[in-house]
This record gives structure tokens, sequence and C-alpha cells, in this order.
């Protein structure tokens, strides 16, 4: 394991935040180490936003404006720019979520082929994201995945899912963009994994276009992946994947006890950071017919990654192999890698303010419950104000 402690650099770490944001993220990330503030906080925010209250504003300069890179494309520019002058590159992610008709579903498909075209244009952003249920409904996933027969409808909203995927990767094989899918419920990924598989063997040839994404909490997924290897092999094309280690946990194994299956969730923290390494370590040596985009907040696992890329003598800037965090966290693990050479890209939220919210939440919570995460976060800050008074 690397002693290196390459990570603890805050000067490198935070180079691009003023004084004033430095200050606002110390302020965001005490708020967020108190339990209680984040659920009363949230509490309020939704029934402000939901009774029209004016508080974009007021939400828009603190936790929007250190997560999100603003309200469309064009206003995320500055900060896509300023990252990449430093060697980050970007992955602009449209965070509207939760829709349910065919027209919404059209509108986010058409929003992220102009993203991939967007992209195109600019050195900074090689790869665009979306997610599966900005594409079709949940229950249609979920019905797919289990085998149940489609009624007539249901059968046409399906094939409106498979267009819209085609016509995204078709579209990111054209201009060289990587498109990463996100992963979501266990219940409706079976559905999303398959039709990704198919869609990896049309457009995969070369190299890889089209990425899944992983979820290490669940025990299962490394062997699902060392299954898919094989057949890729047999069958001549290269595998994306993005690994992270999940975020749903909570829901999956309420659901998992309530219906009186096996929870689908490593058995505790450390079993999921052993399955992740594990699986980072499988693709490494098997770079030749896996690529991969390591999502992750954490610094063993990072180091872990460096220490494996020396080993197998993969070059830092090795196109197969990008390290990517969130925007407004572990800036102390990206610009630090960036500075020494390695692929690293942040995901950049952006979309209006009230429909970015739901995600918004989401990270609030995920900080909440990840022991450690938001304590690391302010003892860097904390470093860095008092290197600059000093």
């Amino acid at each position: 394991m690397s002693e290196t402690k390459t990570f603890d650099n805050t000067q490198i770490a935070f180079q691009l935040k003023s004084d004033s944001e430095l200050e606002r993220a110390y302020f965001l990330f005490k708020m967020i180490s108190h339990q209680p503030l984040v659920k009363i906080g949230t509490a309020a925010t939704n029934f402000a936003l939901k009774a029209n209250l004016p508080v974009e504003g007021l939400i828009r300069s603190t936790v929007f404006d250190h997560f999100c890179g603003g309200i469309s494309e064009d206003d995320c520019l500055p900060v896509v720019d300023k990252m990449f002058d430093k060697g980050v590159s970007c992955v602009l992610d449209y965070s509207v979520e939760g829709k349910e008709e065919e027209a919404q579903f059209d509108a986010v498909a058409q929003k992220t082929m102009e993203l991939v075209e967007f992209a195109s244009t600019k050195e900074a952003m090689p790869i665009a994201v979306f997610k599966p249920t900005g594409l079709g409904r949940f229950e249609i996933y979920q019905k797919k995945g289990e085998g149940v027969e489609l009624t007539k409808s249901e059968q046409a909203e399906w094939d409106n899912i498979v267009r819209r995927y085609e016509q995204i990767c078709e579209l990111g094989k054209k201009h060289d963009i990587e498109i990463l899918i996100d992963a979501e419920e266990s219940w409706m990924q079976d559905a999303a994994d398959d039709l990704l598989e198919a869609l990896m063997k049309k457009y995969n040839t070369e190299k890889p276009i089209v990425y899944n994404t992983l979820q290490l909490y669940r025990w299962d997924r490394l062997d699902y992946l060392k299954e898919l290897h094989e057949r890729s092999k047999k069958e001549g094309y290269k595998l994306g994947f993005k690994i992270v280690r999940g975020a749903y946990m909570e829901k999956e194994r309420e659901r998992a006890e309530e219906k009186g299956y096996p929870s689908p969730i490593c058995k505790d923290k450390e079993a999921s950071d052993v399955n992740f390494d594990k699986t980072l370590t499988y693709i490494l040596e098997n770079l030749d017919d896996i690529s991969v985009f390591i999502g992750t907040h954490n610094e063993t696992s990072s180091y872990l990654a460096m220490d494996l890329m020396k080993k197998h003598n993969i070059s830092i800037n090795d196109n197969r192999v990008w390290f990517g965090q969130l925007y407004g966290m572990s800036d102390h693990i990206s610009y630090n890698l960036a500075n020494l050479g390695y692929n690293v890209a942040k995901y950049v939220p952006f979309g209006p303010v009230k429909d970015v919210m739901p995600y918004l939440i989401r990270r609030a919570e995920e900080n909440t419950s990840v022991a450690g995460q938001t304590n690391r976060e302010l003892n860097l800050l904390k470093q860095e104000r008092k290197r600059r008074k000093l």
C-alpha cells in the first residue's frame, strides 16, 4: 500500500477555492456533520420549495453552488474550464430525477444527446452520463427484469427505452465520447444490465464507449463481472465499467426484509470495502478487456489503484483508467491525483435548483451516514484555513 501521503496536500486540494468559498465549504460540512440538522434542513427545504417560498436564492448561494456546477450546461462552463486548468476533467450530470411521463423521458434523452454534442467540442469533457430511470419508468425495468410479460403499452414503453439508449450510445460512438450509465436499485438493475450487455456487444467492438456501473456494496457483482468477462472474450467486445460502493443501502435492506429474500448488500462496511478492492484488482489485472472509471471517495482504494497501476506497468494517463469524485467532495483526492498526472474527472451535477434538490438532499444524507467522510472533509478544510492564515 502506498505509504505516501499524496492526499494530505491541502494547498493543491483547495487551490480553486477563494477564502470565502473555503469558509462556505467549512460551514456546510459543519452543518452536515449534525444528523438532526440535516433531517430538519431537509424537511424545511422540501416544504419551502413545495410551498413556493422564495428560498431558491438562499439554496443557490449555499448548498447548490457548492455541490452543483450551475442551472444549465453553459452556466457550468466557468467551473469546467477552471477545473480543466488544473488537470481535472468534467462529467456534466443532468441531475433531474423521478419523472414518469414519456415526453419527460424523451426530453432527458434529448438533453443527454445535447450534452454528448457539447462534450464533443470540449477537450475537458471526455465522458457523458445518464441514469436508467431518466429514460424510462422504474416499473418497466422491474417487470422486464423479473420476466413478467409486458402489456402492449408497456412493451411500447420498453421499446422507447431501448431506442433512447441506442440514440445516445450511437452518438457517443460517433463523437468518441464515453457514455457512463449509472446503476440503481437491484430490483430494476437486471433489465438495465441485460440491455447494456447488448449495447456493449454492439458499440464496444474496438474500445469501450458504453460503460455500465457496478455497485460493490452488492456481494454478487464481482461474480457477475467475471461471467460477463468470459462472454465478452468469446464474442470479441470490450467491457467498460464504472465501479462505486453504492447509494441505496437502506432501501435495499428494508425491501429484502419486507419481502423475505436475502439482502443483496454486503453484511458490513468492511465487506463492501473488500469487495470494491477485489473488483478493482480484477479489472486492473484484465485491462486489455475491461476499462474502468473508479468512482470513489475512499483514500485506501485510491492508493490501491495507484499501486496496482505501478505493479502492472499501467501508464498513469492510460485512457482505460479514470478516477472520479463528485463535485464539492474529496477535492484532496481529485486535485492531488490530477497534479501527479492521473486521469481524473469530477461528476458535476446541474439543472434547475428545484429539480436538483432530491439529488442534493441525498448527498447531504449520504454524507451524514458515511462515518468519517464529513470529518475528513472538515479536518482538511481546517488545515487549509490554518495554512492560509500563516
